[in-house]
């Protein structure tokens, strides 16, 4: 929030749609968003991950417009929402690296504020690549944060969407879940952003837009991190309700977004890999084909980039405790 204050002042916008994304998916996670249709938030998710139009996945650059008229039409995000509200322009911003997709940010201009500059892009585009590291750092305090201790479901998370992503039913527990992925204010009833857009995913992959996979990997509190996924329910037909699942983030899949936040390099992470099945420094070097003084070697460069202090404070961090 503080930057999105520091950016309006350099950039101003009217509304905007900041969200974190699992660096591998890049399908999003962690919602924050001030638009003028709150009340047809999964209708504009839906339509978010159906265009082509400014995709954040698929930008060669890390900053684009839909000021070209041409475009805007079309924008299903435009076409059937944004002009109704009297968007004149969007900027779309990737935060990205080698690592993953970890973000995308889209600033909407009413007609009253007109189009962004060339100017604007420019400094958007400086921003990127900080921005994207602050991001990852955060990220990866998380996984040396405080223990926090959180009662484990005593029963299946599973939030039931229709093929317009209406909400049809949940299971007890989905609730108190949501509200912890997104407090709600006030003591209203949650909004399940994130859980829309896994779902929206899914959509956009039978709809051949995307074939990224429809999960994304979420930080809750402390260490803590869950998986949302979507499915859809008996025959794969559009008519048919999509099941979101919401589980403890797999021990593997928490390890691999360990590497990707600390930035180890390919051959590192595979030297972790080896120590979470079990393997010691001379397992794990016949297994890698090399010798167990570059296992060491390797080992080293994680300790470093990690700030384990030893191989069991390691593993409890990228496994989970």
């Amino acid at each position: 929030m503080e930057l999105l204050g520091e950016l309006r002042r350099i950039v101003p916008f009217t509304w905007y749609a900041w969200l974190l994304t699992d660096p591998q998916t890049a399908v999003g996670c962690a919602p924050l968003a001030d638009v003028p249709s709150l009340p047809e938030l999964p209708a504009l998710i839906r339509l978010k991950y159906q265009t082509t139009v400014n995709r954040w996945t698929d930008l060669t650059a890390p900053v684009a417009l839909l000021g070209d008229a041409r475009d805007r039409r079309r924008s299903l995000v435009w076409r059937e929402m944004q002009s109704r509200f009297g968007v004149a322009d969007v900027a779309s911003v990737v935060f990205r690296d080698q690592h993953g997709i970890w973000s995308f940010l889209d600033l909407w201009r009413d007609r009253a504020a007109g189009t962004f500059s060339e100017a604007d892009v420019d400094c958007l585009a400086e921003l990127t690549e900080l921005v994207t590291a602050a991001i990852r750092r955060c990220l990866a305090a998380t996984f040396t944060a405080p223990l926090e201790p959180r009662p484990e479901p005593g029963s299946p998370v599973v939030l039931l969407l229709g093929p317009d992503l209406s909400v049809r039913a949940q299971t007890p527990e989905t609730d108190r879940y949501l509200r912890l992925l997104v407090p709600p204010e006030g003591g209203r009833s949650p909004v399940p952003a994130g859980a829309y857009n896994v779902a929206a995913q899914l959509l956009a992959r039978e709809a051949g837009v995307s074939d990224r996979a429809p999960w994304a990997r979420v930080h809750v509190a402390g260490r803590r991190w869950l998986t949302m996924s979507a499915g859809r329910l008996g025959d794969e037909r559009a008519d048919e309700d999509i099941a979101v699942t919401i589980e403890n983030c797999a021990p593997l899949d928490r390890a691999d977004l360990f590497s990707r936040v600390h930035g180890l390099t390919p051959r590192e992470s595979q030297v972790l890999s080896r120590l979470a099945a079990g393997d010691d420094t001379r397992a794990a070097a016949r297994a890698l084909h090399v010798t167990e003084y570059t296992v060491q070697d390797h080992l080293k460069a994680i300790f470093s980039k990690t700030h384990a202090h030893d191989r069991r404070s390691l593993l409890v961090a990228a496994l989970g405790p």
